[in-house]
């Protein structure tokens, strides 16, 4: 039966922790027969002797990151997802031990499931990114001791020089880590009637500059609509194919269809354009003919 694990409670957490540390390690040539045995013949039972033997590897890494914040419990059981993972991939033919092949994917998991619940942004996204995350506060302190100040602009450097990653990477992690998630109900004020939602500006126009938005766009609309009325028919076609429609059409195109050359074309939308302008500007001087169609 292929282990698992369940600790809902703290002393569901405590009895798995003790039978873990409480199975026995494995010689180096059972360990091989029970993973060839999983690997040749899905032998559910090798598997579970395996992963049993090497709980205490998952329990063990699981506690070194227990200062990110997350509940014990939940990091060994992706610790133990990744046990899983290494045990489906491990070959016995290799001269390496099944605990050195095993705790490369059982940090992982780990690393990833804090990557992807530390915060409610994203935090990793790339590499660089997560080798900042996992191991900034370290060099940190080993660069300038302990400070609780932002980090000096050397420091920096000399971070991004040492984890082989961009300077703007270091500073991105920085701001990330030392500013945390902040909830928008949060109270701003000592009345704790304002929440920080509230100090929070919309971006969204206002209903006053919608409204005049979208007046403005029936008058524009109106006023093209009256205007190409006076015009011929083929000064209609060429401004509504070259000025209104989606998709340009060339003046080459145009030309071909109508029968004339491409200069012609272009002297009647000139024309054209003339006449709305004169008719648009006797009626509504703060209107721009040629700014109106192009916009519309």
């Amino acid at each position: 039966m292929v282990t698992t694990i369940s600790a809902n409670t703290a002393h569901d957490e405590r009895a798995m922790i003790r039978s873990a540390m409480q199975a026995p390690m494995l010689e180096k040539q059972h360990e091989l027969n029970l993973a060839r045995r999983w690997r040749d013949e899905q032998d559910e039972d090798a598997l579970a002797e395996l992963t049993q033997s090497y709980l205490r590897l998952v329990i063990s890494m699981a506690t070194r990151f227990r200062h990110y914040g997350l509940p014990r419990g939940d990091l060994i059981q992706e610790g133990v997802v990744g046990l899983m993972e290494a045990a489906q991939r491990f070959e016995p033919e290799r001269d390496i031990r099944f605990s050195t092949y095993a705790s490369w994917w059982i940090r992982s998991a780990i690393q990833d499931f804090i990557l992807r619940n530390w915060s409610i942004v994203r935090t990793g996204t790339t590499a660089a990114h997560k080798s900042l995350f996992f191991n900034l506060r370290r060099l940190r302190a080993q660069i300038e001791g302990a400070s609780d100040g932002p980090m000096s602009a050397d420091a920096r450097n000399e971070m991004a020089k040492t984890l082989g990653v961009r300077l703007k990477d270091v500073e991105t992690m920085e701001s990330r880590l030392t500013g945390g998630d902040r909830s928008l109900n949060t109270t701003m004020t000592e009345d704790g009637e304002s929440e920080w939602q509230d100090f929070l500006p919309c971006e969204a126009p206002l209903p006053d500059a919608v409204v005049s938005d979208r007046l403005d766009g029936v008058v524009r609309t109106q006023l093209i609509s009256d205007a190409m009325s006076r015009l011929n028919e083929r000064e209609a076609t060429i401004i509504r194919e070259r000025r209104l429609s989606e998709q340009t059409v060339t003046l080459s195109a145009l030309g071909e269809r109508m029968g004339i050359s491409k200069e012609r074309v272009r002297q009647i939308e000139t024309q054209a354009l003339n006449k709305l302008k004169a008719q648009l500007a006797g009626k509504f001087p703060e209107y721009d003919a040629e700014r109106l169609v192009s916009a519309s």
